[in-house]
């Protein structure tokens, strides 16, 4: 671990943020007055990695973290460890009750290429938080924080403990600082291969013992038994071309057969239609039908003529017709003219009636209003008389009233008026319906004149009796002529369906013909020649056609069909010998073959075909040589497994071995004392140069203590511890030096915080000297805490602590600026 960046913000007694750069620095020391805070510079980046500081007393401890003033701060740091480059991040806070805690913490990988000063935003990949940041960071260095402590930052009052450390604790410190644990993984892995191993090497068994099989004998048999297949497979070519012959002689005859029953058939399917023995009467009674209907059809289509004639000589009915209905039209007419003449004179014969209403009715009316004139005057003279005075003038007359008149009281007004109104009522009615009658007569007069002069108008009449008479005989004709050409019409039909008939029959007739024409056609191709006796009786081809009887040409080809068929039945039992004799061959023949075949283990197929035979006989070779072919493979394999199965019996053994070297800790202790003896060797030359030659170290052959030899007194070996101040801090510096030069090669970094006032100027001297050569000599970075002067002065970089009111400062300075 080489730290290359501390940043502290109100961390210990740094109030404000300090940023340390330790990036260009090898080798430096951190001066300043006691107090003035250069061990909290160490100690922030121990708490950085650990969340702890030694001098605080109990690991885990935070609460000197904050000073009582401070409600928060943080610790930042970069640091580059094995190659890589990490960020660690912890931020602490005071709660309501005082107590500081950790707030956050984080440590994530950074991108080595990103400049310094942003290296905390060039984050490559998250690591841990909060609690998981001390473990990954005891991963990411090699140290747990106790061991970190002993070997990288050796804080004050701690400096000799490892001088002063139990043995087994130096081995435990050992262990982590030389990767001894990776012996126990090696143990473990060995143990894990020869298991491993084992199980291989048991598997390999369990598949070569499937392969037990595979030997050279049953490869040699295979070997003779593919070669046995292969000369039968090259001498039984003559035998599959017998069977190939014998199974064309098969053929032929089962065609020949084949060809006699399909004559026999063809025979056998030989029949007279039903219709041909009656064929030849049919046709003349058709044909006479059809004459005697001829003749029918002529004679009606005479009388038909002859109505037709009879009717067009009467003329067209139309104009009978037509007479007959101007007829009814002029005596409706006549009908309605009469009818209007009389409604018109009716008409104006109610008009007098009407007009004396009307004239009733309008006086009903004046009377009516003048009763009403005479009500109201009354009305108005009683209405008067209670405004009259005796002696006072009278309103109408204008002469003194001398004694008030005696008036009854009128009537009502409303009546007078309800009556008047009725009154009026009728007479409008009375007037309305005298006017709408002399409408109406008027109207009716005009329309009887209409009638009256289209009546004149017409012609005159025609006799209707002579008309009805005329159409009668018109329709009676008519009658004539129509029942003439249904009797045509019908006797047509008859003759169309005799004529329908006559067709048939010669349709019959001529399919009876074609068929005795096909039949022997069938029967001159067909196939199967007759032996020469059998074709001579038969007389081998039909008869030839006479077109002049159908009868009794069918007749001679069924006599010829009877001769024909005993001779192809007689064929066809020759052919179905001929037949079985070939099959019987072929059989004779195919099961010689079939036993020759069995001898060498190929069984084919129950009546194979040569083709079949041939293909048992390349599938039984092919088979032989895959099996070969195989047996073989299963021969490399099983050798293949054998020579595994003795590699993974080696190997479980060699793991074996290598798991018994390293187990139970024993290589362990012996690497530790071998390292321990080499670093006690190099801290001895370093403490004898320091001490002038008074001293080396040693261990205690019994106890494996850390001792002292003191050539002063002739050589006394003493416990370390019974060291003075300034000789223990000599021996732990020895050792601190040893460790991290000779021992602990991959450690980055170490860090002295010791009291170095306590040493004389020339042991000073031979300590400063050491620590340059050591920073000079290695790629290591190497840091003091000290406010000797005369030793700062001899470090390249100083960076310079300091402290006021405000906190404490930090300034570098020194011969490298």
């Amino acid at each position: 671990m080489r730290p290359l960046l501390l940043h502290l913000d109100h961390f210990g007694s740094f109030r404000d943020p300090v940023t340390v750069d330790f990036s260009d620095t090898d080798y430096f020391a951190l001066v300043g007055p006691t107090g003035a805070g250069k061990s909290t510079i160490i100690d922030a980046v121990c708490f950085a990695l650990y969340g702890t500081v030694p001098r605080w007393g109990r690991e885990g401890a935070v609460a000197h973290a904050l000073a009582p003033s401070v409600a928060a701060g943080k610790v930042a740091m970069v640091f580059d460890s094995d190659g890589r480059r990490y960020g660690v991040v912890r931020a602490m806070v005071r709660d309501a009750k005082g107590a500081v805690r950790t707030k956050e913490a984080r440590l994530d990988e950074l991108d080595p290429a990103a400049p310094l000063e942003q290296a905390f935003e060039a984050v490559v990949k998250p690591l841990a938080e909060g609690e998981g940041v001390t473990p990954e960071a005891q991963r990411v260095t090699g140290l747990e924080y106790r061991f970190f402590t002993q070997c990288v930052v050796l804080p004050q009052g701690r400096f000799a403990e490892f001088l002063h450390a139990a043995p087994r604790e130096r081995q435990d410190l050992l262990v982590q600082l030389l990767d001894a644990d990776v012996y126990e993984l090696i143990r473990q892995r060995a143990a894990r291969e020869e298991d491993s191993a084992r199980q291989e090497a048991s598997f390999a068994r369990d598949q070569l013992a499937k392969l037990s099989g595979a030997s050279e004998e049953a490869e040699r048999e295979l070997a003779e038994r593919m070669e046995a297949l292969r000369r039968l497979s090259d001498a039984i070519g003559a035998d599959l071309d017998l069977l190939r012959a014998r199974e064309g002689d098969i053929r032929r005859a089962e065609q020949e057969r084949a060809a006699v029953a399909e004559r026999q058939a063809v025979l056998a399917r030989l029949a007279m239609p039903e219709a041909v023995p009656t064929l030849a009467s049919a046709r003349r009674a058709a044909a006479e039908a059809v004459e005697t209907l001829a003749r029918e059809v002529a004679t009606l289509e005479a009388d038909e003529h002859e109505a037709f004639e009879a009717l067009a000589a009467l003329g067209d009915r139309g104009a009978p017709r037509a007479e007959l209905a101007a007829l009814d039209a002029r005596e409706r007419l006549a009908a309605d003219a009469a009818r209007t003449r009389a409604e018109a004179e009716a008409a104006v014969a109610g008009l007098a009636g009407l007009a004396a209403a009307a004239e009733t009715a309008e006086q009903a009316a004046g009377a009516a209003e003048e009763g009403r004139e005479r009500l109201r005057d009354a009305h108005a003279a009683a209405h008067l008389v209670h405004r009259l005075a005796v002696g006072e003038p009278c309103p109408v007359c204008h002469h003194p009233v001398a004694e008030l008149p005696l008036h009854r009281s009128p009537a009502d007004m409303r009546t007078a008026d309800r009556a008047l109104a009725q009154a009026r009522e009728q007479a409008q009615r009375a007037r309305a319906a005298h006017a709408k009658a002399e409408t109406s007569a008027s109207l009716l007069a005009r329309q009887a004149e209409g009638l009256e002069s289209q009546l004149a108008a017409l012609p005159a009449p025609g006799d209707r009796a002579e008309l009805e008479a005329r159409l009668a005989e018109i329709a009676k004709a008519d009658a004539v002529a129509g029942e003439a050409r249904a009797a045509v019409r019908a006797a047509r039909g008859r003759l169309q369906r005799a004529r329908d008939h006559a067709g048939q029959v010669e349709h019959q007739t001529a399919s009876a013909w074609q068929a005795l024409e096909s039949a022997r056609d069938r029967l001159l191709v067909s196939g199967g020649r007759l032996d020469p006796v059998q074709e001579e009786s038969s007389g081998d081809a039909p008869p030839p056609l006479v077109r002049d009887d159908l009868h009794r040409a069918w007749e001679k080809l069924l006599a010829w069909r009877d001769r024909a068929a005993e001779a192809a039945r007689a064929a066809l039992a020759a052919r179905e010998r001929q037949l079985a004799e070939a099959r019987d061959r072929l059989a004779a023949d195919r099961r010689r073959l079939a036993e020759r075949l069995a001898e060498h283990g190929v069984v084919p197929p129950r009546d194979a075909s040569p083709d079949q035979l041939g293909a048992a006989v390349a599938g039984a070779l092919a088979r032989a040589e895959s099996d070969l072919d195989r047996l073989r493979e299963e021969r490399r394999r099983a050798a293949d497994l054998e020579q595994r199965v003795a590699m993974k019996e080696h190997e479980a053994k060699v793991a074996h071995e290598l798991a018994l070297r390293l187990r139970a800790n024993a290589f362990e202790r012996w690497l530790c004392a071998e390292a321990l003896a080499v670093l006690v060797a190099t801290a001895s030359e370093t403490l004898r140069e320091l001490s002038d030659g008074q001293y080396e170290l040693a261990l205690a052959d019994r106890t494996g203590d850390i001792e002292v030899i003191d050539h002063a007194e002739a050589g006394l070996r003493r416990s370390a511890r019974t060291l003075s101040g300034g000789e223990t801090f000599q021996a732990a510096l020895a050792l601190a030096l040893a460790l991290s030069g000779a021992v602990a090669k991959s450690l980055d970094s170490i860090f002295l915080d010791e009291g170095f006032g306590t040493l004389d100027p020339a042991t000073l001297d031979t300590v400063a000297t050491t620590l340059e050569r050591l920073a000079a000599g290695q790629d290591r970075m190497i840091g003091l805490v000290t406010h000797v002067p005369a030793l700062a002065e001899r470090v390249p970089v100083r960076f310079e602590v300091s402290r006021d009111g405000k906190g404490s400062h930090v300034r570098k300075s020194g011969i490298a600026l």
